[in-house]
């Protein structure tokens, strides 16, 4: 079930964007099988499994690849499996001699995603970054955030999620095209500094042209313009306006009852601040519930902002099931939608190497081999 139904990928298991990755494959219909250590790695964070989401949908296999049985099974799987992911700084697999030269060498189909902060090359390739360095190495972090204050970390969104996993998915999915029609594999080289410079590109163009050069906070997407910000209500809870186009500001500001006063044009930037006061002061008489049944659905342009605990009680998002129920952990319904090759309900996150014997039998290992590879310590049920 779904588009990619068919496909096996092998996921070597870390955190962030590579299960993100791996993620949206599996919740497309790939069979991905995530092959995690045999001991807890990773930030240090210790929660129950259910609430893993970006380890969601998949089966889970526990390899100790500083064994040689450990080694020798991973690649086994490569060669059964139409990409592999992975997401250690470059080198580490070519140390665990499982680097794309030996994979491909073996499957030469096999697409080989890698995903990395600073990418497999350049003075950075092995230096250690989170999110937050990528973005501001990117040229992204930069213009996100208010006037007089530092930039903003957009939580990890544009690095991990968007410029990182994102684009993975993308290369892997490019990929695996290709290699249907050449019969070759390749290696996709995915860095979160060229995907988030990537989610940036449109904002090049504007610096540019002069249109959003302004000090950060001061442009018209930035939260510099009145008219696309958030306001806090009566309540104080926040809404979100958009209203760009002339004919919705026209709108916002007769909803606003702002109307009959003399307000200075929409794009006079130096009066930007006292609109934006006004319409705070607006905002303020009313509640977040009040606003809705005045703004909603109307073209000014407008959203109430939710938190997370909120986000299926709202009507559109029920209507269009955009949240769902897993292990009693509310989470993201799969996404993009399709009409006719719809894959299964997602399944919860497994726990370390709970798949690992019915895992490995299905992709070809016999009982008396997984029997040694216990043995050794190379391979571990959990």
């Amino acid at each position: 079930m779904g588009p990619l139904a068919g496909y096996r990928i092998v996921e070597l298991a870390g955190i962030g964007p590579a299960p993100f990755c791996a993620t949206l494959l599996a919740d497309m219909g790939a069979e991905v099988l995530r092959v995690d250590r045999v001991e807890p790695s990773g930030l240090g964070i210790s929660q129950p499994k259910k609430f893993d989401l970006l380890s969601r949908n998949r089966r889970c296999i526990a390899v100790d690849l500083k064994k040689p049985e450990g080694t020798e099974a991973v690649l086994r799987l490569a060669d059964r499996a139409d990409a592999l992911i992975e997401g250690f700084r470059p080198g580490v697999m070519e140390r665990l001699g499982l680097g794309p030269e030996v994979c491909l060498k073996r499957n030469a189909k096999l697409v080989y995603g890698r995903m990395t902060g600073f990418g497999q090359d350049g003075p950075m390739a092995h230096a250690a970054g989170h999110d937050i360095n990528y973005i501001a190495l990117a040229g992204s972090l930069a213009h996100i955030g208010r006037k007089g204050q530092p930039p903003t970390p957009p939580l990890n969104l544009v690095g991990d999620f968007g410029g990182g996993g994102m684009f993975l998915a993308v290369g892997v999915l490019a990929a695996l095209l290709e290699a249907g029609r050449s019969g070759k594999g390749q290696v996709v080289d995915a860095a979160m500094v060229d995907g988030a410079a990537y989610l940036t590109m449109p904002f090049f163009g504007m610096w540019a042209s002069g249109l959003c050069k302004a000090p950060r906070g001061e442009n018209i997407l930035d939260s510099g313009a009145p008219f696309y910000d958030v306001y806090e209500t009566a309540d104080g809870k926040y809404v979100s306006i958009g209203s760009i186009e002339p004919k919705f500001y026209a709108e916002l500001i007769q909803k606003l009852e702002l109307a009959r006063e003399n307000l200075p044009a929409q794009m006079d930037r130096e009066n930007w601040p006292m609109l934006k006061q006004r319409f705070a002061e607006a905002f303020r008489r009313k509640t977040r519930a009040e606003w809705v049944r005045i703004m909603e659905g109307t073209d000014i342009c407008f959203a109430p902002v939710l938190e997370v605990g909120e986000v299926n009680e709202h009507a559109h998002n029920r209507a269009r099931k955009s949240f769902i129920e897993i292990d009693g952990v509310l989470q993201p319904a799969p996404a993009p939608r399709f009409s006719r090759s719809r894959a299964a309900r997602p399944t919860g996150a497994a726990v370390r190497g709970q798949h690992t014997e019915a895992a490995l039998a299905d992709w070809g290992f016999a009982r008396d081999e997984i029997q040694r590879l216990k043995q050794a310590a190379a391979v571990k049920q959990a």
